[in-house]
């Protein structure tokens, strides 16, 4: 068990301290060190909570990839979710709402923490509807798949499955979901909600579409790297998704981005971690309704992000919520075991 978490342990024992020395470098004091030590845990603890579900779903996901692109994933995506996600995207997101460059973003992150947090916070409900909206059409394409044989909730999956069968129902559901609410929208952010929201969609499609032509190249000799190229691309932009309403909301515990840079990678390094760890120990086969459990779980995640223009949901309460799925996912699985499985379940 320790060899899938010693990377993380590693991460921890590094990230704490040197986070522990930013709070004493802009506050030369020990209360100051110890708060920065505090919140660079609760910041890991909570991305794990949040994206717990994001493990599961990456693992049954990774199974279909080969050793090669496995490995690219925990180096070259670690590398993505680290920097890409936690220090470059809040760059480009201050970078293009206050129209600065990006060394003037990153400066005045170090001079000017609060000023930094009040441009992030000031675009929070554009990147909850992208992310929103993105992960909506996730949840979505699993649960209207006519080809889903496996059903936990059979009263919610069994006729969504049979409704699977009429072509791109999932965009048309998450097209009528994005209508409704936008009339909940305020006049002044309604053009601003509909725009993030349908760029998700659009990427979703567009990702989806370039990890399935990838996969079905070469009709029935299907080029296993190909395809496995085509998985990483999609991992890549899910993962990201899971990540945007956590980078963005973690400025409401701190507006120090070095600190939420190293708490919340820390973070992603044991959701890395739990992803192996489910596709060595054959967890998703073992367990049958945890994947179900995780796909509730996001869209759970989807709504209440969708929902951040008329209520903010503490990022702690999303969590619980998640869990709550993929715990009574867990007890169903112990008491309806089955075979594992010899296909992995489709994407």
């Amino acid at each position: 068990m320790l060899k899938y978490f010693s990377g993380s342990f590693i991460a921890t024992l590094i990230g704490l301290p040197a986070c522990a020395w930013i709070g004493w470098y802009y506050n030369p004091t020990p209360a100051a060190a110890i708060q920065a030590f505090i919140i660079a845990t609760i910041l890991a603890i909570l991305e794990v909570s949040l994206s717990f579900d994001n493990a599961i779903v990456n693992a049954s996901v990774l199974r279909r990839m080969t050793p090669l692109w496995r490995h690219r994933f925990l180096t070259w995506g670690m590398l993505i979710a680290v920097f890409g996600m936690r220090l470059v995207f809040p760059l480009v997101i201050v970078t293009v709402v206050a129209g600065i460059g990006p060394w003037s973003a990153l400066v005045l992150a170090a001079m000017d923490p609060g000023e930094y947090s009040r441009i992030m916070m000031s675009s929070h409900m554009q990147v909850s509807a992208f992310g929103g909206s993105f992960l909506l059409m996730v949840a979505l394409k699993y649960f209207y798949d006519e080809n889903k044989e496996e059903h936990w909730l059979s009263w919610i999956e069994k006729p969504a499955a049979r409704l699977g069968k009429v072509e791109a129902i999932e965009i048309g559901m998450a097209l009528f979901i994005l209508i409704g609410l936008s009339r909940l929208v305020s006049d002044a952010e309604r053009g601003m909600f509909l725009t993030s929201a349908l760029t998700g969609i659009v990427t979703y499609v567009v990702v989806d579409g370039i990890s399935s032509f990838l996969e079905d190249m070469g009709g029935a000799s299907v080029d296993l790297n190909r395809a496995s190229a085509g998985l990483f691309l999609y991992l890549e932009v899910l993962d990201a998704s899971f990540s945007f309403d956590g980078v963005v909301g973690a400025f409401a515990i701190t507006n120090n981005l070095f600190i939420i840079m190293i708490g919340l990678s820390i973070g992603a390094f044991f959701v890395r971690s739990l992803t192996i760890l489910f596709v060595e120990k054959e967890t998703l086969q073992k367990f049958t309704y945890l994947e179900h459990g995780a796909f509730y779980a996001i869209g759970a995640l989807a709504t209440l992000m969708l929902l951040n223009p008329l209520l903010h949901v503490p990022e702690w309460v999303t969590g619980l919520i998640g869990a709550a799925f993929i715990i009574a996912a867990f007890i169903s699985s112990l008491w309806s075991p089955s075979e594992p499985s010899a296909e992995p379940p489709a994407k």
